[in-house]
C-alpha cells in the first residue's frame, strides 16, 4: 500500500497497522526523521538495526532473531538498513512469518521494476513511501515548524538558514538543533544565528559558484585554487548550483513579459535572499535558455556519475564543471542593458 511521506510525517501512528514498511528514496535527512520517531512511538520495544550485508553473510539471521522469543524479553522491531532486491526472497518470506515484531526497511532509489517495491506497493498488510529530496518549501515549512514560535524569528531568518545550508534535511537539522538550545527562552539574533551556524565554508562556495556562474574567469580560477570542499558533500554543492540555474530560467520565463530585471527579482517566490538580489541580476543577464539547457544537462550528468562511483575522482568533476559553467556563461550572447 502506497503512502505519502508528508502523511506519515505528521501522524506516524497512519502506518501502525502494516507488519512492515518499506521507505525508499534520495531523501536521507528525511528517513533519518522518520527512524527517530519510530523509536520514540516505541520506546517499550527492543529496536534492531540490521544491514543488507548482514543478511546477504548469513541468510537466516534475521529469521533466528524473530524465532528467538521469551516471555521476559520486549517485543521487537527491526530497521533493515541500506536494502535493495539483492535480499527480496528473505525479505518477502520474512514478512509472511512476523507476528507481533516490525520490520522497517530503508532503501536508496528503487526503480519502478523493482520487486521489492512492487510486493510493497501492492499488498494491503504492508506498506511503502518514496523519501524524495527537498524542495524550498518542504524546507521553509520544517524551519518555521520547529522556529516559529521563537521571539524574533523572521522571513530573514528563515531565508538565512536556507541560504546557508541548501536543501539538505539533515544539515538544517543540525542547525535548527544548535539554533534551539542557544536561543531557549532567548530572543533570535540574525546576527547571532548567522555566527552560529558557522557559514564560512558555505560562503567560500558561494562566492566561487557566482563567479562561474557570472562567467568570470579570473576571480573563479583564483576561488577554485583556494576553496576546500568536502568530499562528503558534492551531491550537496551540485543542488546549490542546480538551484540557482533553475532560478535564472525562472527570470527568462518572467522576461518575456517584464523585461524590468529588478521587478522580476523582487517578484520570486519563495524571495530571493536579499544579498543575492544584485549578483542574480548580473548573472540573468548573461544567461538565456539555451545556455541553462546545456547547464543543466551537465549537471545532471555529473551527478549520475558522482552516484554510480565513476572511475573519475569526484573532485575533478565538479571542479571541470565550475569551469565549464564558466565557459558556458560567456559564450555568445547579446548581453541585455
Amino acid at each position: 500500500m502506497i503512502y505519502k511521506s508528508y502523511i506519515i510525517e505528521q501522524n506516524l501512528k497512519s502506518i501502525s497497522n502494516h507488519k512492515s514498511f518499506l521507505f525508499y528514496g534520495e531523501n536521507q535527512g528525511l528517513k533519518k526523521e522518520l527512524k527517530e520517531k519510530i523509536r520514540l512511538e516505541n520506546k517499550d520495544k527492543e529496536i534492531l538495526n540490521i544491514f543488507q550485508e548482514d543478511l546477504i553473510k548469513n541468510k537466516n539471521l534475521l529469521e533466528n532473531e524473530i524465532s528467538n522469543k521469551s516471555l521476559f524479553e520486549k517485543k521487537k522491531i527491526f530497521f533493515v538498513n541500506e536494502v535493495n532486491d539483492k535480499i527480496f526472497n528473505i525479505i518477502e518470506q520474512i514478512i509472511e512469518k512476523l507476528d507481533d515484531e516490525k520490520i522497517y526497511i530503508f532503501s536508496d532509489m528503487l526503480d519502478k521494476r523493482s520487486k521489492l517495491r512492487n510486493i510493497f506497493e501492492k499488498s494491503k498488510d504492508i506498506g511503502i513511501a518514496a523519501c524524495y529530496p527537498d524542495n524550498e518549501i518542504t524546507i521553509k515549512k520544517l524551519i518555521t515548524q520547529k522556529l516559529g514560535k521563537f521571539k524574533g524569528f523572521s522571513s530573514q531568518i528563515l531565508n538565512l538558514i536556507v541560504h546557508s545550508t541548501g536543501l539538505d534535511r539533515g544539515k538544517i537539522n543540525n542547525e535548527l538543533d544548535k539554533i534551539i538550545s542557544c536561543f531557549y527562552n532567548k530572543e533570535i539574533e540574525a546576527d547571532e544565528v548567522e555566527q552560529l551556524i558557522n557559514t564560512k565554508a558555505s560562503d567560500d562556495f558561494s562566492e566561487l559558484k557566482d563567479e562561474a556562474i557570472n562567467g568570470n574567469k579570473i576571480k573563479t580560477n583564483k576561488l577554485l585554487a583556494e576553496t576546500v570542499f568536502d568530499s562528503e558533500k558534492y551531491i550537496y554543492y551540485l543542488n546549490i548550483i542546480i538551484h540557482r540555474i533553475i532560478k535564472l530560467r525562472e527570470i527568462q520565463v518572467f522576461k518575456l513579459t517584464n523585461n524590468n530585471l529588478e521587478n522580476i527579482v523582487a517578484k520570486l517566490k519563495p524571495p530571493v535572499f536579499w544579498k543575492d538580489k544584485p549578483i542574480l541580476i548580473e548573472q540573468s543577464k548573461k544567461w538565456d535558455e539555451s545556455k541553462i539547457r546545456k547547464a543543466l544537462k551537465m549537471m545532471f550528468e555529473i551527478e549520475r556519475k558522482i552516484k554510480t562511483g565513476s572511475t573519475i575522482r569526484n573532485d575533478l568533476l565538479f571542479k571541470n564543471l565550475i569551469i565549464d559553467l564558466c565557459l558556458v556563461a560567456n559564450s555568445s550572447l547579446t548581453i541585455q542593458k
